[in-house]
């Protein structure tokens, strides 16, 4: 990857819908040269795919709720079971298995509280070998993340 690269991949980042003829005169390229690289991009899997960033709130989920998982125990079949019943979970936005004193991390979006309470009760409170949880409300965001610094 070199800087011709860096620069196709912020802009990307920034919006991936323009056309590739637009984006390559924003760079000093021709298209087809801006194209070979997305595409090389691609197929080396640095750029995974493309998607429509999308508005919490527009869509009507106005609280953001992280959630840390303590598990009863680390063996693997725990670990699998907690991990595959959180894939299965359409109200778990994303998980990840982290250190430190819990064991995951979940982000959890809802409508208004009563809808967390349902999230809480119907899906939280039923993932396997949960022995802690501990909720946090986001109150508002200070920085939200707009791609990777890419150098």
């Amino acid at each position: 990857m070199d800087q011709i690269d860096s620069r196709i991949l912020r802009a990307l980042q920034r919006d991936s819908s323009r056309a590739v003829a637009d984006l390559a005169g924003d760079l000093g390229l021709s298209a087809s040269a801006c194209h070979r690289r997305i595409k090389a991009l691609e197929a080396a899997g640095v750029i995974r795919g493309y998607a429509a960033q999308l508005s919490r709130r527009k869509l009507g989920f106005n609280i953001l709720v992280f959630v840390e998982i303590t598990l009863r125990s680390q063996e693997r079949s725990v670990l699998e079971g907690f991990e595959a019943a959180v894939r299965g979970s359409p109200d778990i936005l994303e998980c990840y298995l982290t250190s430190g004193q819990a064991d995951y991390t979940l982000r959890v979006a809802a409508r208004d509280m009563d809808d967390y309470d349902r999230i809480h009760r119907d899906c939280l409170a039923a993932l396997p070998d949960v022995s802690a949880m501990h909720t946090t409300f986001a109150l508002r965001p200070i920085k939200l993340w707009q791609g990777y610094q890419v150098r």
